[in-house]
């Protein structure tokens, strides 16, 4: 099939365009400078280069392409991990999933795509109460942190427009934590740094529930949904979901840092606010069963402790 994908040249991208040409299927990748396109040419596919906030300019690609399926990966997130100005911080990632999605579909919708695949997010979207793990039929958070508000109604957006088109099969993949080469946790990313600095501690007893996914799996269950899965919302997720209290020590382990901080919840709100209490304190973690079973996938990294 002919794919054109966003966001080829990121964290996710470096692992999903090599995965698409191993399966046989034509690549067109969108970027907005000539240094990234000669990268993603040097994987084999295609390159566009666009201006994803120019309708015309992005229509125009979307239309030379005639893809069969759009994958759309679009995120600016290297520098994320304030969680007082979060929706500060994701202001141009929120603007992906709402502006660059309609301009996307409407292009879609002119050349007869058949296919819509979308990055969203699970874990501290959903509703911080009941089961410790949640599924795809559980509600998201109907109030969220103040400084999450933006980020979640953005999310919303995305996924009511994948469930509610019907001109193609929109599919939103709620993609977990990802950890891997260039990503927050990856070396040099925020959170590797802030746990090198002791500067990420377990508030309270660390009972904020973390799912994960490797980058590679991330990408390889973005290719099976190419031809899996009927139309919807998949949790995308390795298969175990952990708590602050445990992952946070581990990686700082794994990294040789000193191990983190603990500190009571007043101190926390103090230091990094209350989303962030929120997400050391109350998330939940998310079950792969339904993206197990419907998209034919597994992931390879099972778990973070990997």
């Amino acid at each position: 099939m002919k794919v054109f994908v966003t966001g080829g040249s990121g964290a996710l991208g470096r692992f999903l365009l090599p995965q698409l040409l191993e399966n046989g299927h034509e690549v067109i990748a969108l970027t907005r400078s000539a240094e990234k396109a000669v990268r993603i040419e040097s994987t084999g596919a295609g390159a566009v280069i666009a201006d994803p906030f120019d309708k015309q300019q992005l229509t125009a690609a979307v239309r030379r392409a005639e893809p069969d399926v759009i994958i759309h990966q679009l995120t600016a997130l290297s520098e994320v991990g304030n969680f007082r100005k979060f929706d500060q911080e994701f202001a141009l990632t929120n603007r992906f999933r709402t502006e660059v999605t309609d301009t996307l579909l409407a292009a879609a919708r002119t050349i007869g795509t058949r296919r819509f695949i979308a990055q969203s997010y699970c874990g501290w979207p959903y509703a911080r109460k009941g089961g410790p793990v949640k599924t795809e039929e559980d509600p998201l958070d109907p109030k969220p942190p103040e400084s999450f508000t933006k980020t979640l109604a953005a999310i919303r957006y995305l996924e009511d427009r994948m469930r509610g088109v019907t001109f193609l099969e929109g599919v939103a993949l709620r993609y977990g934590m990802f950890y891997g080469p260039g990503n927050s946790i990856g070396k040099g990313g925020t959170v590797y740094k802030a746990v090198r600095r002791r500067q990420l501690p377990i508030i309270g007893g660390g009972g904020g529930i973390w799912s994960f996914i490797h980058t590679m799996d991330a990408a390889r269950a973005t290719v099976a949904a190419i031809s899996h899965g009927a139309p919807g919302v998949y949790n995308i997720v390795d298969d175990e979901p952990a708590k602050v209290s445990a992952w946070l020590p581990a990686l700082a382990r794994a990294i040789g840092a000193n191990p983190p901080f603990r500190i009571p919840h007043w101190l926390g709100e103090l230091i990094i606010g209350k989303a962030g209490v929120s997400m050391m304190t109350q998330i939940r973690g998310c079950s792969n069963a339904k993206a197990k079973r419907e998209l034919n996938w597994t992931p390879v990294y099972s778990s973070w402790r990997v």
